[in-house]
């Protein structure tokens, strides 16, 4: 019997290569994947607290204010308190940012075009359905729930 392919390790792969390929093409804008993923939130809902951020992306306070705070000195974003919450910091993109915006989505659907190139459409519809998938089994997992 053939033994299985390691999911973890294509998965690892992509993830690493991604990072590499996404560095390179934004390195002229002063930032990195590291930033590029909350400028991406910030284009779909401007003015969001630091929180939410790390919230929907699951990723740490720490590692999101690092993040926010490189972005913030590149000119990309700024930061002001909430006013119905002193505590919480909104994010809002400056000018700058939006003057990006269409060439961060390029370089995102450039990598997209490199990962299903020679793919259906429908072989690509199927993997992201099973991508989200394995996502959601995952956020299952985190939370005690069973796996599906």
């Amino acid at each position: 019997m053939q033994q299985p392919k390691s999911i973890g390790k294509s998965i690892s792969i992509i993830y690493r290569q991604g990072q590499c390929y996404i560095n390179k093409m934004l390195e002229p804008y002063g930032i990195s994947s590291g930033q590029f993923i909350f400028l991406s939130i910030l284009y779909q809902k401007d003015g969001i607290k630091q929180e939410e951020m790390a919230s929907s992306l699951n990723i740490d306070k720490g590692t999101t204010a690092r993040a926010i705070k490189k972005l913030e000195e590149e000119g990309y974003i700024y930061r002001q308190k909430d006013k119905e919450d002193n505590r919480a910091q909104l994010v809002f993109l400056t000018q700058k940012a939006h003057d990006i915006k269409d060439d961060i989505y390029k370089i995102l659907k450039s990598w997209t075009n490199i990962l299903v190139s020679g793919f259906s459409e429908e072989d690509t519809i199927k993997l992201v359905e099973l991508l989200e998938m394995m996502t959601e089994n995952i956020r299952d997992y985190y939370e005690g729930k069973e796996s599906k």
